[in-house]
Protein backbone atom coordinates (compact mmCIF):
# COMPACT_ATOMS: atom_id res chain seq x y z
CA UNK A 1 0.00 0.00 0.00
CA UNK A 2 1.40 3.22 -1.00
CA UNK A 3 2.14 5.69 1.75
CA UNK A 4 2.21 2.63 4.58
CA UNK A 5 5.07 2.32 7.10
CA UNK A 6 7.55 -0.79 7.18
CA UNK A 7 9.62 -1.32 9.94
CA UNK A 8 13.27 -0.82 10.49
CA UNK A 9 14.73 0.47 6.85
CA UNK A 10 14.33 -0.31 3.43
CA UNK A 11 15.26 -3.95 1.91
CA UNK A 12 18.85 -4.84 0.88
CA UNK A 13 19.51 -2.97 -2.37
CA UNK A 14 18.09 0.73 -2.00
CA UNK A 15 20.44 3.33 -1.03
CA UNK A 16 20.52 7.08 -0.89
CA UNK A 17 22.11 8.73 -3.83
CA UNK A 18 24.73 11.49 -3.59
CA UNK A 19 23.29 15.16 -4.58
CA UNK A 20 25.53 15.47 -7.03
CA UNK A 21 23.19 12.62 -8.65
CA UNK A 22 20.33 13.80 -11.33
CA UNK A 23 17.27 15.35 -9.56
CA UNK A 24 13.77 14.78 -11.09
CA UNK A 25 13.12 17.94 -8.86
CA UNK A 26 13.57 20.07 -5.60
CA UNK A 27 11.39 19.98 -2.67
CA UNK A 28 11.00 23.28 -0.61
CA UNK A 29 8.53 24.58 2.35
CA UNK A 30 6.84 27.76 2.79
CA UNK A 31 7.47 28.89 6.27
CA UNK A 32 4.32 29.84 7.64
CA UNK A 33 3.74 29.35 11.63
CA UNK A 34 3.67 32.86 13.88
CA UNK A 35 4.33 30.35 16.81
CA UNK A 36 7.90 29.54 15.53
CA UNK A 37 7.78 33.04 13.71
CA UNK A 38 5.88 35.52 15.48
CA UNK A 39 7.65 38.64 13.94
CA UNK A 40 5.30 39.13 11.24
CA UNK A 41 8.06 41.73 9.29
CA UNK A 42 10.61 39.43 9.45
CA UNK A 43 8.21 36.14 8.49
CA UNK A 44 7.80 38.58 4.88
CA UNK A 45 11.42 38.67 4.97
CA UNK A 46 12.19 34.96 5.84
CA UNK A 47 9.66 34.03 2.83
CA UNK A 48 11.41 36.31 0.43
CA UNK A 49 14.71 34.89 0.82
CA UNK A 50 12.84 31.29 0.33
CA UNK A 51 11.19 32.86 -2.91
CA UNK A 52 14.53 33.83 -4.20
CA UNK A 53 16.06 30.75 -3.66
CA UNK A 54 13.33 28.65 -5.20
CA UNK A 55 13.23 30.87 -8.31
CA UNK A 56 17.15 30.42 -8.47
CA UNK A 57 16.87 26.62 -8.37
CA UNK A 58 14.23 26.74 -11.01
CA UNK A 59 16.33 27.92 -13.63
CA UNK A 60 18.38 24.63 -12.75
CA UNK A 61 15.30 21.96 -12.32
CA UNK A 62 11.96 21.57 -11.32
CA UNK A 63 11.28 22.84 -7.91
CA UNK A 64 7.66 22.10 -5.73
CA UNK A 65 6.91 24.52 -2.80
CA UNK A 66 4.96 23.18 -0.20
CA UNK A 67 2.24 25.54 1.40
CA UNK A 68 -1.42 25.00 2.52
CA UNK A 69 -4.12 26.69 0.00
CA UNK A 70 -4.27 29.62 2.11
CA UNK A 71 -0.87 31.18 1.27
CA UNK A 72 -0.78 30.00 -2.44
CA UNK A 73 -2.41 33.85 -3.95
CA UNK A 74 0.23 35.18 -1.94
CA UNK A 75 3.23 33.35 -2.52
CA UNK A 76 2.36 33.41 -6.33
CA UNK A 77 3.01 36.78 -6.15
CA UNK A 78 6.73 35.92 -4.76
CA UNK A 79 7.20 33.08 -6.44
CA UNK A 80 8.52 32.36 -10.57
CA UNK A 81 5.47 30.55 -12.51
CA UNK A 82 8.01 27.85 -13.26
CA UNK A 83 7.65 26.99 -9.66
CA UNK A 84 4.68 24.57 -8.94
CA UNK A 85 3.33 24.22 -5.47
CA UNK A 86 1.09 21.29 -4.00
CA UNK A 87 -1.60 21.23 -1.19
CA UNK A 88 0.91 20.15 1.85
CA UNK A 89 0.71 22.07 4.35
CA UNK A 90 3.40 23.49 6.00
CA UNK A 91 4.58 24.79 9.39
CA UNK A 92 8.83 25.96 8.72
CA UNK A 93 10.93 25.80 6.00
CA UNK A 94 13.86 23.31 6.94
CA UNK A 95 12.55 20.78 3.76
CA UNK A 96 16.00 18.79 4.33
CA UNK A 97 14.83 17.63 7.79
CA UNK A 98 11.19 17.14 7.75
CA UNK A 99 10.78 16.82 3.79
CA UNK A 100 11.27 13.38 1.86
CA UNK A 101 14.42 11.24 2.24
CA UNK A 102 14.21 9.29 -1.35
CA UNK A 103 16.12 5.96 -1.81
CA UNK A 104 16.69 4.06 -4.94
CA UNK A 105 15.84 0.20 -5.19
CA UNK A 106 18.32 -2.06 -7.35
CA UNK A 107 15.86 -2.15 -10.00
CA UNK A 108 15.33 1.62 -10.24
CA UNK A 109 11.97 2.08 -7.31
CA UNK A 110 12.10 5.18 -6.00
CA UNK A 111 10.69 5.04 -2.24
CA UNK A 112 11.11 7.23 0.94
CA UNK A 113 13.04 6.32 3.63
CA UNK A 114 11.20 7.83 7.42
CA UNK A 115 13.47 9.30 9.83
CA UNK A 116 10.59 10.43 11.91
CA UNK A 117 11.16 13.80 12.21
CA UNK A 118 9.90 15.41 16.12
CA UNK A 119 10.87 19.38 15.31
CA UNK A 120 14.42 18.60 16.77
CA UNK A 121 13.68 16.78 19.83
CA UNK A 122 10.60 18.57 20.26
CA UNK A 123 12.07 21.56 20.44
CA UNK A 124 9.73 23.27 17.41
CA UNK A 125 5.89 22.72 16.69
CA UNK A 126 5.71 20.45 13.51
CA UNK A 127 1.71 19.10 13.27
CA UNK A 128 2.23 19.87 10.02
CA UNK A 129 5.99 19.33 9.24
CA UNK A 130 5.98 16.12 10.94
CA UNK A 131 3.68 14.86 8.20
CA UNK A 132 5.17 15.98 4.56
CA UNK A 133 7.41 13.02 4.14
CA UNK A 134 4.32 10.66 4.34
CA UNK A 135 2.21 12.79 2.51
CA UNK A 136 4.43 13.78 -0.48
CA UNK A 137 4.67 9.14 -0.76
CA UNK A 138 0.89 9.65 -0.52
CA UNK A 139 1.00 12.30 -4.01
CA UNK A 140 3.99 10.39 -5.80
CA UNK A 141 2.37 7.21 -5.30
CA UNK A 142 5.38 5.82 -3.41
CA UNK A 143 5.95 2.98 -0.52
CA UNK A 144 7.49 4.74 2.84
CA UNK A 145 10.08 2.28 4.75
CA UNK A 146 10.40 3.64 8.47
CA UNK A 147 13.91 3.68 9.74
CA UNK A 148 13.42 2.94 13.43
CA UNK A 149 14.94 6.28 14.43
CA UNK A 150 13.78 10.17 14.76
CA UNK A 151 16.29 12.45 13.37
CA UNK A 152 16.81 14.16 10.41
CA UNK A 153 18.38 14.00 7.17
CA UNK A 154 20.58 17.13 7.96
CA UNK A 155 22.08 14.89 10.42
CA UNK A 156 23.57 12.95 8.17
CA UNK A 157 26.39 13.31 5.15
CA UNK A 158 25.99 10.86 2.77
CA UNK A 159 28.46 10.01 0.01
CA UNK A 160 26.17 7.81 -2.13
CA UNK A 161 28.97 5.08 -2.09
CA UNK A 162 28.83 3.37 1.42
CA UNK A 163 30.17 5.94 3.90
CA UNK A 164 28.27 8.14 6.40
CA UNK A 165 29.08 10.88 8.78
CA UNK A 166 27.45 12.60 11.68
CA UNK A 167 27.70 13.96 14.97
CA UNK A 168 26.73 12.21 17.50
CA UNK A 169 24.98 14.62 19.27
CA UNK A 170 22.05 14.87 17.59
CA UNK A 171 21.52 11.11 17.06
CA UNK A 172 22.57 9.64 20.39
CA UNK A 173 20.29 12.38 22.10
CA UNK A 174 17.32 10.88 24.17
CA UNK A 175 15.40 13.81 22.38
CA UNK A 176 15.34 11.05 20.08
CA UNK A 177 16.42 7.89 20.23
CA UNK A 178 16.71 5.95 23.50
CA UNK A 179 18.62 3.20 21.48
CA UNK A 180 22.41 2.81 21.79
CA UNK A 181 25.06 3.85 19.47
CA UNK A 182 25.09 0.89 18.15
CA UNK A 183 21.78 0.41 17.48
CA UNK A 184 21.25 3.90 15.93
CA UNK A 185 24.33 3.44 13.92
CA UNK A 186 23.02 0.16 12.34
CA UNK A 187 19.56 1.70 11.48
CA UNK A 188 21.29 4.68 9.50
CA UNK A 189 23.38 2.58 7.74
CA UNK A 190 20.35 0.31 6.71
CA UNK A 191 18.07 3.63 5.92
CA UNK A 192 21.15 4.99 3.92
CA UNK A 193 22.40 1.76 2.36
CA UNK A 194 25.24 2.56 3.48
CA UNK A 195 28.70 0.21 4.97
CA UNK A 196 30.32 2.64 7.29
CA UNK A 197 29.42 5.51 9.50
CA UNK A 198 32.16 7.69 11.04
CA UNK A 199 30.83 9.17 14.34
CA UNK A 200 32.41 13.16 15.58
CA UNK A 201 31.10 13.65 18.88
CA UNK A 202 29.49 16.97 18.06
CA UNK A 203 27.71 19.58 20.54
CA UNK A 204 24.39 18.86 22.21
CA UNK A 205 22.15 21.37 23.36
CA UNK A 206 23.72 24.85 21.42
CA UNK A 207 21.40 25.30 18.54
CA UNK A 208 18.05 23.57 17.86
CA UNK A 209 19.79 20.90 15.91
CA UNK A 210 22.11 19.46 18.50
CA UNK A 211 24.70 20.40 15.97
CA UNK A 212 23.85 19.14 12.14
CA UNK A 213 26.56 17.96 10.35
CA UNK A 214 25.62 19.31 7.68
CA UNK A 215 26.57 23.21 8.73
CA UNK A 216 30.51 22.09 9.04
CA UNK A 217 31.32 19.12 6.29
CA UNK A 218 30.07 18.40 3.02
CA UNK A 219 30.91 15.72 0.42
CA UNK A 220 32.18 17.02 -2.84
CA UNK A 221 32.48 12.96 -3.75
CA UNK A 222 33.61 10.14 -2.37
CA UNK A 223 36.99 10.64 -0.66
CA UNK A 224 36.68 13.88 -0.91
CA UNK A 225 34.80 16.64 1.93
CA UNK A 226 34.50 20.41 2.17
CA UNK A 227 35.20 21.03 5.99
CA UNK A 228 34.30 24.97 7.10
CA UNK A 229 37.23 25.42 9.44
CA UNK A 230 36.47 28.14 11.86
CA UNK A 231 38.67 30.99 12.80
CA UNK A 232 42.18 30.80 13.92
CA UNK A 233 41.85 31.51 18.10
CA UNK A 234 38.10 31.55 18.22
CA UNK A 235 37.20 29.23 21.31
CA UNK A 236 33.66 29.02 21.74
CA UNK A 237 32.02 25.67 21.78
CA UNK A 238 31.20 25.06 18.36
CA UNK A 239 34.48 26.00 17.15
CA UNK A 240 36.41 23.70 19.50
CA UNK A 241 33.79 20.78 18.40
CA UNK A 242 34.13 22.11 14.73
CA UNK A 243 38.08 21.09 15.45
CA UNK A 244 37.48 17.78 17.14
CA UNK A 245 35.77 17.36 13.94
CA UNK A 246 37.84 18.11 12.17
CA UNK A 247 40.45 15.98 13.56
CA UNK A 248 38.56 12.87 13.16
CA UNK A 249 37.69 13.32 9.68
CA UNK A 250 41.35 13.95 8.90
CA UNK A 251 42.45 10.32 10.30
CA UNK A 252 39.58 8.60 8.75
CA UNK A 253 38.71 6.17 5.66
CA UNK A 254 35.53 5.61 3.69
CA UNK A 255 33.51 2.24 3.21
CA UNK A 256 36.29 1.29 0.33
CA UNK A 257 39.35 2.41 2.18
CA UNK A 258 40.39 5.46 0.79
CA UNK A 259 41.49 8.41 3.16
CA UNK A 260 39.39 11.25 3.35
CA UNK A 261 40.60 14.17 1.85
CA UNK A 262 39.74 17.97 3.59
CA UNK A 263 39.65 20.82 1.81
CA UNK A 264 39.26 23.82 4.02
CA UNK A 265 36.41 26.60 3.60
CA UNK A 266 36.81 29.91 5.60
CA UNK A 267 34.60 31.30 8.11
CA UNK A 268 33.26 34.53 7.29
CA UNK A 269 34.83 37.41 9.18
CA UNK A 270 32.23 40.12 8.83
CA UNK A 271 29.08 39.36 7.78
CA UNK A 272 26.21 41.44 7.32
CA UNK A 273 24.74 39.62 10.19
CA UNK A 274 26.73 39.32 13.55
CA UNK A 275 23.94 38.02 16.35
CA UNK A 276 25.43 34.81 17.78
CA UNK A 277 22.71 32.69 16.40
CA UNK A 278 23.35 33.28 12.97
CA UNK A 279 24.25 30.70 10.74
CA UNK A 280 27.39 31.91 7.97
CA UNK A 281 27.79 28.15 6.36
CA UNK A 282 29.52 28.28 2.80
CA UNK A 283 29.18 24.76 2.59
CA UNK A 284 25.42 24.60 3.75
CA UNK A 285 25.33 25.00 -0.08
CA UNK A 286 22.91 23.07 -2.45
CA UNK A 287 23.76 20.70 -5.79
CA UNK A 288 21.32 20.95 -8.29
CA UNK A 289 21.38 20.27 -11.77
CA UNK A 290 23.78 21.85 -13.47
CA UNK A 291 24.63 24.17 -10.85
CA UNK A 292 25.88 24.87 -7.01
CA UNK A 293 23.72 27.40 -5.06
CA UNK A 294 25.57 28.73 -1.97
CA UNK A 295 25.28 31.65 0.49
CA UNK A 296 27.24 35.07 0.16
CA UNK A 297 27.23 36.74 3.74
CA UNK A 298 28.90 40.12 2.88
CA UNK A 299 32.34 39.77 3.44
CA UNK A 300 34.65 40.38 -0.02
CA UNK A 301 37.27 38.09 1.01
CA UNK A 302 35.83 35.32 2.42
CA UNK A 303 32.76 35.33 -0.22
CA UNK A 304 35.64 35.41 -3.24
CA UNK A 305 37.49 32.27 -1.58
CA UNK A 306 34.44 30.42 -1.04
CA UNK A 307 33.24 30.77 -4.26
CA UNK A 308 36.89 29.73 -6.32
CA UNK A 309 36.88 26.78 -3.70
CA UNK A 310 33.45 26.16 -5.39
CA UNK A 311 34.61 26.85 -9.20
CA UNK A 312 37.10 23.85 -8.61
CA UNK A 313 35.50 21.75 -6.68
CA UNK A 314 32.66 21.58 -8.93
CA UNK A 315 34.25 22.74 -12.68
CA UNK A 316 31.52 21.11 -14.57
CA UNK A 317 28.43 23.30 -12.99
CA UNK A 318 27.26 27.05 -12.69
CA UNK A 319 28.08 28.49 -9.13
CA UNK A 320 25.48 30.80 -7.63
CA UNK A 321 26.02 32.94 -4.67
CA UNK A 322 23.28 34.09 -3.27
CA UNK A 323 22.21 36.51 0.02
CA UNK A 324 19.40 34.57 2.05
CA UNK A 325 20.85 35.93 5.54
CA UNK A 326 16.97 35.88 6.87
CA UNK A 327 17.39 31.66 6.71
CA UNK A 328 20.82 31.89 8.48
CA UNK A 329 19.24 34.19 11.27
CA UNK A 330 16.59 31.24 11.81
CA UNK A 331 19.49 28.97 12.23
CA UNK A 332 20.28 27.03 8.70
CA UNK A 333 21.45 27.53 5.28
CA UNK A 334 20.63 26.75 1.73
CA UNK A 335 21.36 23.24 2.38
CA UNK A 336 18.72 22.92 5.18
CA UNK A 337 15.68 24.14 2.81
CA UNK A 338 15.91 21.87 0.17
CA UNK A 339 15.38 18.56 -0.49
CA UNK A 340 15.90 16.52 -3.87
CA UNK A 341 14.39 13.78 -5.34
CA UNK A 342 16.34 12.16 -7.15
CA UNK A 343 15.76 11.26 -10.85
CA UNK A 344 15.17 6.90 -11.93
CA UNK A 345 15.27 5.48 -15.31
Amino acid sequence: MTGQAMPFGPPDGFYVPAEEHAHARTFMQWPVNRTVHPDRWFLEDLQGAIARLANTIATFEPVVMLMAPEHVAKARRRLSGDIDIWDIPTDDLWARDSGPLFVIGEEGELAICSLNFNGWGNKQVHVNDGRIARQVANRLGLRVFDSGLVGEPGGVESDGDGTLIAQESCWVNPNRNTLTRPEIEARLLAAYGAEKMIWAPGLPGSDITDDHIDALARFAAPGQILFQVPPDGDDDPFSVSARTTYDILSRATDAKGRRLELTEVPTPHAPRVRSHDFVASYVNYYVCNGGVVAAEFGDPETDAEAEAILRETYPDREIVMLNVDPIGEVGGGIHCATQQQPAVS
